[in-house]
Formats: C-alpha cells, sequence, structure tokens
C-alpha cells in the first residue's frame, strides 16, 4: 500500500487521469509546434491530425470500455 492505496488503485487512476494530462501536455506541444513553423491551417491541421491520431484511439478505447461495462 502506497499513502493508504492499492496498487490497483493508483493504476486506474494514473491510466485514467495521468495519461489524459499527458495527452493534453501533447496537444499543447503540437499546437506550439505549428505556430512556431508557421505551418498555417491546413497545416496546423496536417499536423494535428499526424500527430494525434494515437490520441482518438486512446479516447475511444475509454469510450468503448465505459460502454461494455455499463
Amino acid at each position: 500500500m502506497i499513502f493508504g492505496y492499492t496498487e490497483e488503485q493508483l493504476a486506474q487512476f494514473f491510466l485514467t487521469y495521468g495519461v489524459g494530462a499527458f495527452i493534453a501536455f501533447m496537444v499543447f506541444i503540437i499546437w506550439r509546434l505549428a505556430r512556431e513553423s508557421k505551418a498555417g491551417k491546413f497545416g496546423t491541421f496536417v499536423i494535428f491530425l499526424g500527430l494525434g491520431v494515437g490520441f482518438i484511439g486512446y479516447l475511444a478505447k475509454i469510450v468503448i470500455q465505459w460502454w461494455m461495462e455499463r
């Protein structure tokens, strides 16, 4: 037990909120990269599409899990 929580509880918390925070930070990095490279609207769209596809998969996993558990 760590701080009164079991390993399972900590893993569930960090897999839900930790990875979510990491995704939000990565979106900020992608946006900053697009801005500093002066990519324009289409270039920014392509950067977000190319680098953000993994985020969509993670979010889809959360939705599918929620749907199957209800």
